[in-house]
């Protein structure tokens, strides 16, 4: 007599419960840090249009804060100092854009300054960073 074997029925399901889990509690995780990650000095920029610039890796960022301040990146620095940290950043790096961001409160005159700086080592490629304008639906038209 032969003996006939039943053969069992395999299934290849992947359970996703504990992939969901995990994939879960890394979105919680990177929820609460995200927030504590980001390192820069407070600015309140000002509302403009503009085109957006590629990455923060291909701008050398210059930021003027309300009470005055310079900040390379987010290094304060004295006036005096700032041209020979930048032509030093622009000399390794030829093809960085520059930009300043000034706070929305900061002195006019202060960024004036540090552009015309620039601009006296022959920086003429300096940009301003703005917030993006929230575009309203009446934002074009004329009252009347």
């Amino acid at each position: 007599m032969a003996r006939q074997r039943r053969k069992k029925n395999l299934r290849a399901d992947v359970n996703l419960t504990p992939l969901i889990d995990v994939m879960t509690s890394l979105l919680a995780i990177f929820m609460i840090t995200a927030p504590l990650l980001t390192n820069g000095i407070p600015l309140t920029l000002p509302k403009g249009d503009g085109k957006s610039i590629e990455g923060p890796d291909k701008t050398l960022d210059i930021g003027v804060t309300e009470n005055g301040s310079i900040y390379l990146g987010t290094q304060e620095i004295k006036a005096d100092e700032l041209l020979p940290k930048v032509q030093a950043i622009i000399a390794e790096n030829p093809k960085i854009q520059v930009m300043i961001s000034g706070d929305k409160n900061a002195s006019y005159g202060t960024v004036i300054e540090v552009m015309a700086l620039l601009r006296s080592a022959g920086y003429t490629q300096v940009g301003l960073k703005t917030d993006a304008k929230v575009m309203t639906p009446t934002a074009g038209k004329k009252k009347g």
